[in-house]
């Protein structure tokens, strides 16, 4: 891979173009850190307000109408919903995986048949999450089974 950076001091913003032969994997890894460099995600819990970097965040997930992001050691609650943190990460490796859960695919470690048709998600913190069958087939396209 072949990288090329021109300092311009007369542009507004940084503006980045990939030319490749194909759009693979690491092109997609490209363009989701691109993307995620100016998002930033808001959550909450007893001692305040954190901004949070999407990386950080394993998956989301909604639970009796509430919106919380897990990450390692923290459990935040988001004021947004669910299809609105989905949007906002658009073009990231979050990956929708139930109707009430969307995972950041950069820490998915494994993935396992599960019932019915399930997926079973393994995280890089050990921790499991499933996905539902109607998601499970975009899943799998994710990483080209």
């Amino acid at each position: 891979m072949k990288l090329t950076v021109e300092e311009r001091p007369d542009l507004e913003e940084a503006e980045v173009t990939i030319r490749c032969p194909a759009i693979d994997r690491r092109v997609r890894a490209i363009m989701a850190a691109a993307n995620a460099v100016d998002c930033r995600l808001l959550g909450t819990d007893g001692a305040g307000t954190f901004i949070v970097e999407p990386s950080e965040v394993l998956y989301a997930e909604t639970v009796d109408g509430r919106t919380f992001l897990y990450s390692r050691d923290r459990v935040l609650e988001s004021p947004l919903r669910l299809y609105e943190l989905e949007e906002a990460l658009a073009g990231t490796e979050f990956v929708r995986a139930s109707k009430s859960l969307i995972v950041n695919f950069d820490h998915v470690r494994a993935l396992r048949p599960y019932l019915n048709a399930r997926l079973e998600l393994v995280l890089s913190n050990g921790e499991s999450v499933i996905a539902s069958r109607q998601y499970a087939p975009a899943i799998k396209q994710k990483i080209g089974l």
